[in-house]
């Protein structure tokens, strides 16, 4: 079989996550190969899963947005990007690659954050 990657991929056997659906779906997979662009994930049932996911390998302290390129029954080829509107960018460095405990805080002052408005929305309704 012809290798079409620029960056070769390592094999390894990492636990992972994907997440979807403004994180309120997750669903674990299993790493099988992973490069600083790209990885190759196993889960049961890929169909349910969109193109566009949050993907996180605790072990390594990674956590980046990425993209589906091609899927099966259980597998699926993903490559790590950067979306900025609807331009998506691959990631070409992995400075692009963002500490997995960083993503956490972000997403939980976010959640915070849209609380918050919500409550601010709803007192300001009322006067």
């Amino acid at each position: 079989m012809l290798e079409r990657r620029q960056h070769p991929r390592s094999r390894v056997y990492y636990a992972g996550m994907v997440a979807f659906n403004a994180r309120n779906s997750t669903l674990a997979c299993v790493v099988r190969n992973f490069s600083k662009r790209g990885a190759k994930i196993e889960f049961e049932n890929s169909a349910m899963v969109p193109d566009q996911i949050d993907f996180e390998i605790e072990r390594r302290g990674l956590s980046c947005l990425a993209r589906l390129v091609w899927r099966d029954h259980n597998a699926a080829g993903l490559t790590f990007s950067n979306v900025q509107g609807t331009v998506q960018e691959t990631v070409h460095e992995t400075s692009q690659i963002v500490p997995l405990d960083w993503a956490r805080k972000l997403r939980a002052t976010e959640r915070e954050n849209r609380k918050l408005r919500s409550r601010l929305d709803q007192l300001l309704s009322e006067h």
